[in-house]
């Protein structure tokens, strides 16, 4: 693994797939200004490079993949520094949702307030079998702000309305059951279930990945009729590569 900088260290294969690992930010991998400030430059600085096909988010340690914003940190804010605080890891967050190509989230253990502001930001998540996660803030006196306005999307306004507000853990085939996560792996198989996850996002044309990415993305913010208009032309754009040509005669060719 190579250090992108302080807290982000990087691996990537041959095949373009790139890992994006959060390191020094301790047992349970907590976000303070210092390492949310180094991950998203990491991300910037991977988000110029089209050459990448998946990134998967790791955190060093197989407690957790994100255990939460450093408490430590916030319990000296005041309201001016705390919504520069938030609006750092507002930064992040969104850093993850709008990278080029398809993000998969590595998640053991732990996943806990920002670090699963964190995940739903990714565009799968992948989960240990003894994953856990929660929304804890307003236990500690805060409510939960951000990308935690992606939960009721992912998931319902019951569900988030239930983990928002009661602040309890749910395990990781009840994050599966109720949409938060995508696959749930064996004990010991975490790795092997990402994998899956990445050969299924492989065996897609990259372009028409990152063009349905983009699309996704606005449809989480426009209306139905607008969310059509903008699909025409990006079904337009798509030929103007070779992909479209290359990957349907491929398809036909197949069928002879």
């Amino acid at each position: 693994m190579d250090m992108l900088n302080a807290h982000c260290g990087i691996s990537r294969d041959d095949r373009g797939v790139v890992r994006l690992t959060i390191c020094k930010a301790g047992a349970l991998n907590i976000l303070g200004s210092a390492a949310i400030d180094a991950v998203c430059a990491g991300l910037e600085t991977l988000a110029a490079d089209s050459s990448i096909r998946v990134l998967v988010l790791c955190g060093e340690s197989e407690k957790s993949l994100i255990g939460g914003a450093d408490i430590k940190e916030m319990a000296g804010l005041d309201q001016t520094s705390a919504e520069t605080f938030i609006t750092r890891l507002a930064g992040l967050c969104e850093a993850v949702r709008v990278f080029p190509a398809p993000v998969v989230a590595r998640i053991p253990g732990w996943c806990l307030g920002g670090g699963l502001e964190v995940a739903a930001a990714c565009d799968l998540r992948v989960a240990s079998h003894n994953a856990k996660f929660s929304m804890p803030e307003v236990r500690v006196g805060i409510p939960s702000v951000i990308h935690a306005a992606l939960l009721p999307r992912l998931i319902g306004w019951g569900r988030a309305r239930r983990l928002l507000l009661t602040a309890e853990t749910i395990d990781a085939p009840t994050a599966l059951d109720w949409g938060l996560v995508d696959a749930v792996a064996p004990e010991g198989g975490l790795d092997a279930a990402v994998e899956q996850t990445v050969e299924a996002l492989l065996a897609c044309g990259p372009a028409a990945l990152r063009a349905q990415k983009a699309l996704l993305r606005q449809w989480e913010e426009l209306p139905l009729k607008e969310s059509v208009a903008v699909s025409i032309g990006a079904f337009g754009r798509s030929f103007l590569t070779d992909e479209p040509k290359r990957l349907m005669q491929a398809f036909i060719d197949r069928k002879r």
